[in-house]
């Protein structure tokens, strides 16, 4: 995984560091709550291999949607159809489609077992 980013929301086991640390360097991204859990034995992997850590601040929980779902929704709003005809063509419910509306704006979210970061 040379020069890849990897993303962490809960600390890692340091024998995942270590795999992660030997497949080649990487940039770690986590939340200044998952780096300050992080074991000593884990931390002196990340300092022995010299890798680069960035604390970042995303809030909230991913949305476990389709992009395309989502999209879909976006594009019937935008064609000024309600809520409620929305539920209808998607089939997801109006209030997870007005909350989809209403935080387009998200920074994350969770499709095919991944989290996508915008």
């Amino acid at each position: 995984m040379a020069g890849g980013k990897i993303h962490f929301s809960r600390p890692p086991r340091a024998a995942e560091l270590e795999r992660l640390v030997a497949g080649g360097s990487a940039t770690f991204f986590m939340p200044r709550s998952c780096f300050s859990r992080l074991s000593s034995k884990a931390r002196l992997i990340l300092d022995k291999a010299d890798a680069e850590v960035v604390i970042e601040s995303v809030r909230g929980r991913a949305i476990e949607l389709d992009m395309e779902k989502l999209m879909e929704v976006a594009e019937l709003h935008r064609d000024h159809r309600t809520f409620r005809q929305i539920e209808e063509i998607t089939g997801i419910p109006k209030s997870t489609a007005h909350y989809l509306v209403k935080y387009a704006q998200r920074q994350k979210l969770k499709g095919a077992g991944k989290v996508v970061y915008l």
